[in-house]
């Protein structure tokens, strides 16, 4: 296979989207479309991806700063799709081999189709080759004009006879195209239609005219190139990816209590025997272990989970990894970095950030653990906080194996509580306690007998 170029289309406004935001940032299935895209056309290891921008650049540019190694190019002012590729003349001059032409707004083509392109372009020497599929509603796509076996030209809707409008197959707007004569061809385009843009469809036209080969792929799953150009029509490309994933994992050995109600991103891993119950998102570059049980209105993003692990109703868990048969919940929060270790437990309005929890450790109520390393076997009893902040920076807290913090307590950082030591409920701990010492630093209790009759009086 000869070197393969990317030109992604993402420069249109999406004025039907009814936002300030790039069309391409929006999100399908949890994810900006324009990654999906991306995602899909590096199976073809490509030599170089070149994305055309236009409206709001800038943001489509910052948005995607990192992704991978992208060239940008602005298309302005916008006069059709024969121009956006035209654009790309300067970032692709030198290059040779075959140009694969995606659109920003078509998220759901599938890599086996993109490689059967290219295979069925460089296979048969054509100069062109055109996505097409054949579909009940052909409304608002350009149309294919077959002559013989082979396609002719395609006619856009705005500008096709009533007999043209009754063709079924229509252009994808997906395209491959041989890089040597392409740019000088496209200056050939002119624009003469009802847009007054210059199409690149019209390329058909001009190669067959001087006798150059141009093929067609006929795609049979027609959600593969739908574009999205609506709310509407995000939320039902996102449902659709959302089925297939859930179809996916359930074929794999994976429990879904109702699948109708579980959203899973498309980088999602979930290892068989896990049960997902109603109303579990999973996010990012999650993993999901073996054996788990993830239970209704839990949001895991971004976070590794070890096998056998509960994690009880209505957690948030970003960026954070639990070991193998650690139980998190309800009504936990672990934020980024946080890490709980094997068989630990985190209970109800339990709030971790920063911190590992050792194992068998636990800590069952009402607890905020903030920039912490808490050992193995230690006890955090409701209430406690470790006030990791100064006002000026985050200070660590350090409690080690063995350890028992006792209910109401302040750990006031920087501050470690050595091996097996103990700190009485409702202390406030100024400085480092040692190994088997006990902190308190609340005052004896007064008992004053017969106040309560003397006081109503």
């Amino acid at each position: 296979m000869s070197d393969v170029h990317i030109v992604i289309l993402a420069a249109g406004k999406g004025t039907r989207m009814k936002s300030a935001r790039p069309k391409v940032l929006h999100r399908v299935a949890g994810a900006p479309m324009i990654d999906l895209v991306l995602q899909t056309a590096s199976v073809l290891q490509p030599r170089r991806v070149v994305v055309v921008v236009g409206h709001q650049a800038d943001v489509l540019k910052r948005a995607l700063e990192g992704t991978q190694d992208l060239t940008f190019v602005v298309q302005e002012p916008q006069l059709g799709t024969a121009h956006a590729l035209l654009t790309t003349e300067g970032a692709l001059r030198g290059a040779a081999g075959t140009v694969v032409l995606l659109s920003g707004d078509v998220p759901l083509l599938s890599a086996h189709t993109l490689q059967q392109l290219v295979h069925r372009h460089e296979t048969t020497g054509a100069s062109a080759t055109v996505v097409t599929a054949v579909v009940d509603n052909p409304r608002g796509y350009g149309r294919i004009v077959r002559s013989g076996e082979g396609i002719a030209r395609i006619v856009e809707e705005r500008d096709a006879s009533p007999a043209e409008r009754e063709i079924r197959e229509i252009n994808a707007g997906i395209y491959a195209f041989a890089l040597d004569g392409l740019f000088a061809a496209l200056r050939g385009i002119a624009a003469e239609n009802a847009q007054r843009e210059y199409y690149l469809p019209d390329l058909v036209a001009i190669y067959r005219a001087k006798g150059l080969g141009v093929e067609t792929l006929t795609v049979t799953n027609r959600d593969e190139i739908r574009g999205i150009n609506s709310r509407a029509e995000l939320a039902d490309m996102s449902r659709l990816l959302r089925d297939q994933k859930n179809a996916a994992l359930m074929a794999a050995g994976v429990t879904l209590e109702d699948p109708a109600t579980t959203y899973v991103g498309q980088g999602v891993e979930v290892g068989a025997d896990t049960i997902l119950h109603p109303n579990v998102t999973l996010e990012g570059h999650t993993v999901i272990g073996s054996g788990c049980e993830i239970h209704s209105g839990v949001r895991i993003v971004d976070s590794r989970i070890g096998d056998n692990v509960t994690v009880l109703d209505h957690c948030v868990i970003t960026r954070s990894t639990l070991d193998a048969r650690a139980r998190v919940g309800p009504f936990a929060h672990l934020r980024a970095h946080s890490h709980v270790r094997e068989r630990a437990r985190v209970g109800n309005f339990v709030e971790l950030k920063n911190t590992v929890l050792g194992s068998g450790s636990k800590s069952m109520h009402l607890a905020y653990l903030g920039d912490a390393t808490i050992g193995e076997t230690v006890n955090i009893g409701a209430g406690t906080i470790t006030c990791n902040y100064d006002g000026v920076q985050k200070n660590p807290t350090v409690i080690e194996d063995g350890a028992f913090i006792g209910s109401d307590s302040q750990l006031i950082a920087p501050v470690t509580i050595g091996k097996g030591a103990y700190v009485g409920s409702g202390t406030t701990v100024r400085t480092n306690v040692p190994d088997g010492a006990l902190a308190v630093s609340a005052g004896k209790q007064r008992t004053i007998e017969g106040w309560v009759g003397k006081r109503k009086k």
